[in-house]
């Protein structure tokens, strides 16, 4: 019997990523790609996967970045954009602006991979009308920013909580993470009806029904509550997408693989309290049982396979994105 898809990406943000966004001081942050890219080739070489990786462009430029960042594009996965400064209030620039953000983040990214972009994730599960023209009149196969979930709100709280962050600051990361009226986003793909033509959405898949996240980094933070919990409900979740037919596109993070004394500077980070070890052991049971039930394959394959079938999908005007 044949498996039904499933896509897995990842979005590589460095640790000035997760700085900047909680408004400490980023400018000077090391780079952990170097000894963390390497792990994650390796948990995914053991398993046969190729996914997508989304770049941020700023890393890209970065010469103590370059090692690692070939080392992706040479183990076959493919690439995606993440914009150039990873700032999730692009989603309130003009186009011009957007226009030169992705654009740079573009050729900065083949530079040092060798490969062109093939499709864009908004920092911070960002998107607006302007972020998805743009990503039309690059060319690029897809869109993958939308999670549809309820949850955002609540995520951005626990992000702030105890940052410090000034109340104009606070403003600008207003949407991080998403709206709560995300999780009325369609969890199947659809497509954006732009001013350039329609654009495949693959969003982020949430729990079926329930509209709440059950990606590793969700897991992870369970898994410090219960980890019999965490599994079970990792399980259950990618059960009822077989169960509703929802072929499930997956995010990874790099803190999925990094435990507390990898990072210190991120303790604030959901699950970044624990060990390496017994992450990439939850980590490594979630990639398992994806793979037993689906085939994986990277966001672009998903989208190849979507458009082969040929079935009308829901269309949703971004003229409708409301600010």
């Amino acid at each position: 019997m044949t498996k039904p898809t499933a896509s897995l990406s990842l979005d590589l943000d460095n640790l000035w990523v997760y700085l900047k966004t909680r408004g400490h001081p980023w400018e000077d942050a090391r780079s952990y790609l170097p000894s963390v890219v390497p792990l994650i080739l390796d948990v995914l070489q053991r398993r046969g996967l190729r996914i997508t990786f989304f770049i941020v462009g700023r890393d890209a430029t970065r010469e103590a970045n370059q090692d690692a960042l070939t080392l992706i594009a040479r183990a076959g996965h493919e690439i995606g954009n993440h914009s150039f400064d990873h700032e999730p209030w692009i989603q309130d620039y003009d186009v011009e602006t957007v226009a030169k953000e992705l654009e740079s983040a573009d050729r900065s990214i083949e530079e040092a991979t060798g490969q062109r972009p093939v499709g864009f994730r908004g920092p911070g599960y960002c998107y607006s009308a302007v972020t998805l023209q743009v990503v039309k009149e690059l060319g690029y196969g897809f869109d993958a920013s939308i999670l549809p979930s309820i949850m955002g709100p609540v995520a951005r709280l626990y992000y702030f909580w105890g940052s410090g962050i000034t109340k104009a600051d606070r403003q600008s990361r207003q949407n991080l993470y998403g709206r709560a009226r995300d999780g009325l986003f369609p969890l199947k793909p659809f497509k954006w009806t732009t001013a350039k033509g329609d654009l495949l959405e693959i969003p982020v898949t949430t729990f079926p029904l329930l509209r709440v996240p059950f990606h590793p980094s969700y897991i992870l933070w369970l898994s410090a509550k219960s980890r019999p919990a965490a599994l079970a409900y990792m399980k259950f979740g990618l059960r009822m997408c077989r169960l509703l037919a929802v072929e499930p596109s997956i995010i990874l993070h790099p803190l999925d693989f990094l435990g507390a004394d990898d990072a210190p500077e991120l303790s604030f980070f959901p699950a970044m309290d624990l060990p390496r070890q017994p992450k990439l052991d939850i980590l490594a049971a979630y990639l398992d049982d994806l793979r037993s039930h689906f085939d994986v394959v990277p966001v672009s394959e998903h989208a190849r396979r979507i458009e082969a079938l040929g079935a009308e999908m829901r269309r949703l005007p971004t003229t409708r994105i409301a600010g």
